[in-house]
């Protein structure tokens, strides 16, 4: 099971509809992406009171991230199965999970440039195709017996490079598509298809695949990227590129850009700060998590057909999340409501250690994924709303080098201090280390700073 208990930057939808950022000269809108259609025949609006849908640009873009994400469960949870089929060595477990995060930390930032220079769409079909090939070679090595761990974690690593651009253009051409003040209402859907076909069909599907086969595994995801490709080309349609600022085109500069919007920005900062601890003190958490789960002489006493079904419960609160998130940050704020999202998770990560037994850690698992998706779709639609749209490839991949470039080490630290210490003490520390990593951005970040450095609503250009 993985899961990250904060975005890769700070986000979160409006009390009341922002429009998005005015974009001029160096800053302008994708070229052509309305290509063929009229704007508001593709895009969501209020018609008679109520709402229509987000467009059928967004619906393709949706599917494809429910193809991707279908592969990208099954892949997820069955590379830690397939591990425990070679080792029960928790170093090697961490290894793994530090294979799959560490390309953030190495690519994140000439990412982010490449995503801001070129065509998003073309660049998230690209990485799809990758992958796709990837998942074919891995499946061809499984079949022919020759899977080792070391093979495993190559593969593992060489998967993250593909989750890195895809990733990035996904969340970068989603402002393209809907209306600023659909945001947090397009993030909540992707959210709920993410967890829906990631945790509660992947991970199950995976489970059943590993008694068929470990070629299962690796070769249904390959098709389900394949998939994803066409239903990205086919239905995306028009033109997603941003153009560079031509005073600035080097890739230092702009690299240079991201980062310096991020370190000054006084609501960015803090959040991602805090995330990148949250993240890798889960990281370490969930990498060992299987351990305590699945096996003979493990807490919870699972079997690999039957741990998927746990990872299944996360899916289910973490939709129910998504769909309330925007109306509790209504009512409460969405700075306190995703700061206290946060610190929640935190706390129920103690729940499957200090009472290990499975109806309980259901119960914990289910709140735990209700949490953190509130606090992902706050945090997530905040930081579109913040950056500039010609910006949003770069500082989110400043972000994710940070917030998720630190997961890897917390994956080895976290395998390194089990094998010393035993997993239930440094299950426990991880969980402290998240709580307290909440207290950072609640003494920075507060709710009339993000009014005031929310665009003018006059000066927004479509």
């Amino acid at each position: 099971m993985s899961q990250q208990t904060s975005a890769d930057a700070p986000c979160g939808p409006p009390a009341a509809p922002i429009p998005r950022r005015g974009r001029s000269g160096a800053c302008a809108a994708a070229e052509s992406r309305r290509e063929g259609e009229g704007e508001g025949e593709d895009e969501g609006a209020e018609v008679g009171g109520g709402r229509v849908g987000l467009g059928r640009r967004f619906a393709a873009h949706l599917t494809a991230t429910g193809l991707a994400n279908l592969g990208d469960g099954i892949v997820s949870t069955g590379a830690p199965l397939i591990a425990l089929t070679l080792t029960r060595s928790p170093v090697q477990i961490g290894l793994l999970t530090a294979a799959a995060w560490l390309p953030w930390l190495l690519l994140g930032l000439v990412a982010g440039v490449l995503v801001d220079r070129h065509d998003r769409r073309d660049t998230r079909a690209a990485a799809l195709g990758a992958r796709a090939v990837l998942l074919g070679a891995g499946t061809a090595v499984a079949v022919s017996g020759h899977l080792t761990m070391t093979v495993l974690v190559l593969l593992v690593l060489a998967y993250g490079v593909t989750e890195v651009f895809a990733d990035l253009a996904a969340s970068s051409i989603v402002p393209d598509l809907v209306p600023a003040t659909r945001l947090p209402e397009a993030n909540g859907r992707t959210m709920a298809v993410e967890q829906v076909l990631n945790t509660f069909v992947g991970a199950p599907i995976a489970g059943g695949l590993l008694a068929l086969g470990t070629g299962w595994v690796l070769g249904l995801p390959a098709g389900m990227a394949v998939a994803a490709v066409v239903v990205t080309l086919v239905g995306v349609r028009g033109r997603y590129r941003h153009a560079p600022d031509p005073a600035r085109s080097t890739g230092w500069a702009q690299v240079s850009d991201g980062v310096r919007f991020l370190v000054r920005h006084p609501v960015l900062r803090p959040i991602v700060l805090a995330g990148a601890v949250m993240n890798m003190a889960t990281t370490a958490y969930f990498a060992l998590f299987v351990l305590w789960a699945v096996g003979p002489g493990s807490a919870l006493g699972l079997t690999s057909a039957t741990y998927p079904l746990l990872t299944a419960v996360l899916a289910v609160g973490a939709v129910g999340g998504s769909m309330v998130a925007g109306q509790i940050a209504r009512r409460f704020g969405e700075v306190a409501t995703m700061l206290t999202s946060w610190a929640l998770c935190g706390a129920l990560l103690v729940v499957p250690v200090l009472l290990p037994q499975v109806a309980i850690t259901a119960v914990g698992i289910l709140a735990l994924g209700a949490a953190s998706t509130v606090g992902n779709v706050l945090s997530m639609s905040l930081r579109q709303r913040l950056v500039p749209a010609a910006m949003l490839g770069r500082v989110g991949g400043a972000s994710r080098t940070l917030s998720f470039g630190l997961m890897p080490l917390g994956a080895l630290l976290g395998g390194v201090a089990a094998d010393q210490w035993g997993l239930a003490p440094v299950l426990l520390a991880a969980a402290g280390i998240a709580l307290a990593a909440t207290a950072y951005p609640a003494t920075q970040v507060r709710q009339r700073t993000v009014t005031a450095l929310e665009p003018a609503a006059g000066s927004a250009v479509l």
